[in-house]
């Protein structure tokens, strides 16, 4: 089922970039993805318990609609399915990387108008630290996850 309260989790395009870059994901109770195709466009599907569980076959994982019949679904191929991962997972995911996540309180411009607020995460790459800043704490620990992930090819 399509959820509207999917909490913070990253963009489609970061989520494709990741999947492209080589992340792997284990559906698990709670995580929020996108299925391919115009009729499913901006839905937001969550794994759940009792309405879409992952299921593990010798061909590959599929995750199964129970009782959707709103949809013409009864299961799709784990890789028709694009994982969001929330902002949690994200930082889990950094592991030793992670240095910090710093939140920057909006400012006012020249023009009068209100900047947003900015979040930066520091990781250690290599020798050095980096940092990934965007006006979601999501979206920057997604971009830091990808440029970890770049960098152990």
């Amino acid at each position: 089922m399509a959820s509207g309260d999917t909490g913070s989790m990253i963009s489609t395009a970061l989520a494709s970039e990741l999947r492209a870059a080589g992340l792997r994901w284990d559906p698990i109770s709670g995580d929020a993805f996108q299925l391919a195709g115009r009729e499913f466009e901006g839905d937001v599907f969550t794994v759940s318990d009792m309405t879409i569980e992952p299921h593990r076959y010798a061909t590959g994982m599929v995750l199964g609609f129970n009782g959707t019949t709103e949809w013409a679904l009864d299961s799709v191929a784990l890789d028709d399915a694009l994982w969001l991962p929330r902002e949690d997972q994200l930082r889990e995911l950094l592991r030793g990387a992670f240095r910090s996540l710093e939140r920057r309180a909006g400012s006012v411009g020249d023009d009068g108008a209100a900047t947003s607020t900015e979040y930066v995460v520091t990781i250690a790459l290599r020798d050095a630290t980096r940092t990934f800043a965007s006006d979601d704490p999501a979206e920057a620990y997604g971009r830091a996850l990808l440029e970890l992930i770049r960098a152990a090819d």
